[in-house]
């Protein structure tokens, strides 16, 4: 039967690959890629980076599909996610079928890791319950940005005796979730921490983490935010994408 790996590579230093994602790169005969089209070259040299450096003991090929556009405009956010993984799902069922033998493994590598805020294990799960194909599917976890976000700024992601949430920038703008202090947040892509200045809050702040361009503030949310949304247009408009990822902490006491 078919193998598909899904391997966490790092938020994108190519030192994040792990051992065990190292032996499942060497046991990889095709690569998958989806071309997003808006991914900058930096980042496919990246990926390529990283199968040079490890994927040295076999011949593998890459093959590239082209990644289905998702519909940003409609207030309908959770329909348009699905009809795109939905389609997505398709892509990726027509270049398995197509590309990898009923004996080979391929592989996504997946920045980050693949738990966390990634669709990619959702879709093989949508493929599998279709009943028209079958391989099994093995997951090799990453080193997340969040991990690399709280190593840059040494920092505990929790503090002692109260819980953390892991969070989208959408539902940070809607409010602060009940009952946290501690709340990461991911595919901000409108500083929604800027609607929260007026509370007793710090914020560490990363993006491009664990590359050369990794860009680094912390401190209270109401002195640095105004600085954390010049430095963000400042790097999107200069490399025309940005990653970024953060915490935000208010001061909490443990619950007796």
């Amino acid at each position: 039967m078919r193998e598909i790996l899904v391997i966490g590579v790092g938020a994108g230093d190519p030192e994040q690959v792990t051992m065990q994602a190292v032996s499942a790169l060497n046991r990889t005969d095709v690569f998958f890629v989806l071309d997003k089209g808006e991914v900058k070259q930096e980042l496919v040299d990246l990926r390529s980076e990283i199968l040079r450096r490890y994927a040295t003991s076999k011949q593998y090929r890459v093959v590239v599909g082209q990644d289905p556009e998702r519909d940003r405009t409609t207030p309908a956010y959770v329909e348009a996610v699905d009809d795109w993984r939905r389609r997505r799902a398709d892509v990726i069922a027509e270049l398995i079928a197509a590309e990898l033998g009923e004996d080979q493994v391929g592989a996504f590598l997946v920045w980050g890791d693949p738990s966390l805020y990634d669709s990619t294990l959702a879709i093989l799960d949508d493929i599998t319950a279709r009943g028209e194909l079958a391989f099994e599917v093995e997951v090799i976890p990453g080193i997340s940005s969040v991990s690399t976000l709280a190593a840059r700024h040494r920092v505990g992601l929790n503090q002692v005796g109260r819980p953390i949430q892991i969070t989208t920038g959408r539902r940070l703008a809607a409010e602060w979730p009940d009952g946290v202090d501690d709340v990461v947040v991911m595919l901000d892509a409108q500083t929604a921490f800027s609607r929260h200045v007026d509370q007793d809050a710090d914020i560490y702040w990363g993006a491009y983490l664990g590359t050369p361009d990794e860009l680094l503030i912390s401190g209270p949310l109401h002195e640095v935010a105004p600085e954390i949304e010049k430095a963000r247009a400042e790097a999107r408009e200069r490399k025309g994408w940005i990653m970024d990822t953060y915490l935000l902490r208010r001061p909490g006491r443990p619950k007796s």
